[in-house]
């Protein structure tokens, strides 16, 4: 069988986890990342395209014979990246703008849901400020979860702990506009207490191929406090989510989201992100996305032992059904390093030791975000989530162990991670 080039739009942690996975693949001649970072430059060939011009981007993959384009982040599937290259006749993982919906707004994915019973939290929605205030003086006591309808890169959800906070968040996202126009909208439902867990599932809209599960952490300190992140850490595969709870997941879940997107006209093929709270009754969904998790990729592709090139194309083909992913026992953990400030205001450009040092950790990779190469050769720091340090251990300890011995060896000015991702499977609390 012939190889194929494979092009990977992003330039973020997840999309230097994808192209090193790729990389492996026996099908594939060469990895593309456009833009890429200088994690990605170590495994693929980074290119400087102007990856907003989608057609421009697929007259490049056309000239360079590529097979199958992977873009990484939400925002190019919401634009309406896979429109664009299916009407230029190149392959494309992932859903069209109308099934990206699913994740581009709250308020679609919550009526989908209270239209097809699939378990979640009660919600109301708004679009103007007052009416919002109104709703949470009605309300005897809290807490709520106050959310931006539109895409925030993660950090458009307020936990809200009383009444007086509420009105605090939607005052700064509807009144001062703190995430401008993603927040012209929002989203208030109820609190859902237990633990959250992350299934993310290949489907072509016919079969579903549940990938092995992970545990984020989206809080910015230990101990689950702070503000939300893109994500601080996760590992793989979470515990707490047993045999029994994952049919649940896929029988009540999972099957009906894609049933619903088919009835309604928006058939999802691609890579279905389910983020869950394992309540007293029973798994229940805090949101959508459809495209892989960040920094959850980077732990469940240390695990996957199969070829992921043959699986996102038979996704991308409707051929899913043949397709057996196989995993390793091992666990694996991603220790997110974040640059000071983040997730509010951040220095770039602060110099990056002893990176060398920590990938020579057995089963170790140091996966790069927010990091670019100087002109000098240096690495320095390029965004709020530097890198994911990911290490794979013979069990759960081992694994926390070692990638915590790796991060010890990293360091730029102003370097802040969660000491605890993890700690959860090793302690479990009660539900």
């Amino acid at each position: 069988m012939a190889k194929t080039n494979v092009l990977i739009v992003g330039s973020g942690g997840r999309e230097h986890a994808l192209a090193w996975k790729l990389a492996q693949s026996p099908e594939v001649e060469k990895v593309y990342v456009a833009p890429g970072n200088s994690g990605c430059a170590e495994v693929a060939e980074c290119i400087d395209l102007d990856i907003l011009n989608f057609r421009s981007l697929a007259r490049w993959a056309r000239e360079h014979q590529v097979g199958l384009v992977v873009p990484g982040a939400e925002a190019y599937y919401v634009a309406g990246i896979v429109d664009a290259f299916k009407s230029a006749e190149i392959p494309i993982f992932g859903p069209g703008k109308n099934a990206a919906e699913l994740e581009g707004s709250k308020s679609f994915a919550k009526h989908l849901m209270r239209r097809h019973g699939i378990p979640t939290a009660d919600f109301a929605e708004f679009e103007q400020m007052a009416a919002a205030l109104r709703y949470l003086d009605s309300r005897a006591e809290g807490p709520v979860v106050v959310k931006a309808d539109g895409l925030c890169a993660g950090k458009g959800v307020v936990v809200a702990g009383d009444l007086d906070e509420a009105r605090a968040a939607v005052k700064r996202i509807m009144g001062e506009g703190e995430f401008g126009a993603a927040g012209a909208k929002i989203v208030i439902e109820e609190m859902l207490r237990g633990q959250e867990v992350t299934i993310l599932a290949l489907t072509d809209g016919k079969t579903i191929a549940p990938l092995a599960s992970s545990q984020d952490h989206k809080a910015v300190l230990d101990g689950d406090r702070g503000p939300n992140t893109g994500g601080m850490g996760a590992y793989s595969p979470a515990p707490i989510l047993t045999d029994e709870i994952m049919d649940q997941v896929v029988s009540r879940i999972l099957v009906p989201t894609v049933h619903a997107m088919n009835e309604e006209g928006r058939r999802f093929r691609g890579l279905l992100y389910a983020g869950l709270m394992l309540t007293g009754g029973g798994p229940k969904v805090l949101e959508y996305n459809v495209r892989f998790g960040d920094p959850e990729t980077q732990p469940v592709l240390m695990r996957l032992e199969s070829d992921l090139f043959s699986h996102l194309l038979a996704t991308t083909t409707g051929h899913l059904e043949g397709e057996e992913l196989r995993w390793s026992p091992s666990p694996a953990v991603c220790v997110v390093l974040a640059a000071g400030g983040y997730p509010g205001p951040y220095a770039k450009d602060k110099v990056v030791t002893g990176l060398a040092a920590a990938g020579q950790h057995p089963d170790t990779v140091v996966f790069h975000a927010g990091a670019r190469r100087t002109t000098q050769g240096e690495i320095v720091t390029n965004g709020g989530r530097v890198f994911g340090v990911t290490s794979r251990g013979i069990d759960l300890p081992a694994a926390v162990k070692q990638v915590y011995q790796a991060v010890e060896d990293i360091s730029f000015e102003g370097m802040h991670y969660r000491r605890d991702i993890a700690s959860k499977a090793l302690t479990p609390p009660h539900l």
